[in-house]
């Protein structure tokens, strides 16, 4: 059984939650107010830098040429790119690429990222793929949810699932779940059990993210 169909009822359980948690549901039927995911947007910029770091360490633990060479323009694009798109999709909401670029990471943000970039620079390269996963799965998976319910009459947040429903985030989520299932067939049981442990601890990161937009979590201890 290829690993990642081992992993569906964890990752269903996983995108059930934040599908039905109230920032995404809201967003889905297009009433969720705009200053969390105000809020989203910028701690997703945040994510994003970090994010870039993980596809370089992919590149410098890419165990083939063709690896390397698809992390390696995965970083290039989410750079030079991916960025350009959400600074425009920012400012959509009247959120200044100042605005974005003056972001103090949340508690949740930082930890998340930290996790993500710590577990592709001390760990396997098996190790990256599993932690990198959910991102791409869990959007990929609860805009598709979302789409089918129906298009929300606000442009911004149906803009939001088009994106992450569509067919070129859809093939690049595709593409880890390959990877993650070519890495895993060679791994030992020891190491698959890794793999899903930290799939699942990415997976929980995903949906605190989401709650810390709604809660639009701060620091309890102002410096």
């Amino acid at each position: 059984m290829p690993f990642t169909d081992e992993l569906d009822p964890v990752a269903t359980s996983l995108w059930d939650a934040i599908v039905d948690h109230p920032m995404v549901a809201r967003l889905g039927e297009g009433t969720l107010d705009e200053a969390p995911f105000r809020y989203w947007v910028r701690q997703d910029y945040v994510y994003l830098v970090e994010y870039s770091r993980v596809f370089a360490l992919g590149a410098v633990k890419a165990p083939d040429l063709t690896r390397l060479r698809t992390f390696a323009d995965l970083l290039e694009s989410t750079v030079n790119t991916e960025m350009d798109l959400h600074r425009e999709y920012a400012a959509t909401f009247g959120i200044t690429e100042a605005a974005l670029e003056a972001t103090e990471p949340s508690p949740t943000t930082r930890a998340y990222t930290d996790f993500l970039v710590r577990t592709a620079a001390v760990g396997t390269f098996g190790d990256l793929v599993a932690a990198l996963l959910p991102c791409m799965w869990g959007f990929n998976a609860t805009a598709k949810r979302l789409d089918e319910r129906g298009r929300p009459d606000h442009e911004g947040y149906a803009a939001w699932i088009d994106m992450y429903a569509g067919e070129e985030f859809t093939e690049l989520t595709e593409w880890c779940l390959a990877l993650m299932d070519d890495v895993a067939a060679d791994a030992s049981a020891r190491e698959r059990d890794r793999y899903r442990d930290l799939f699942v601890l990415s997976g929980r990161y995903e949906y605190r993210f989401w709650d810390a937009a709604w809660r639009e979590e701060t620091w309890e201890v102002a410096v």
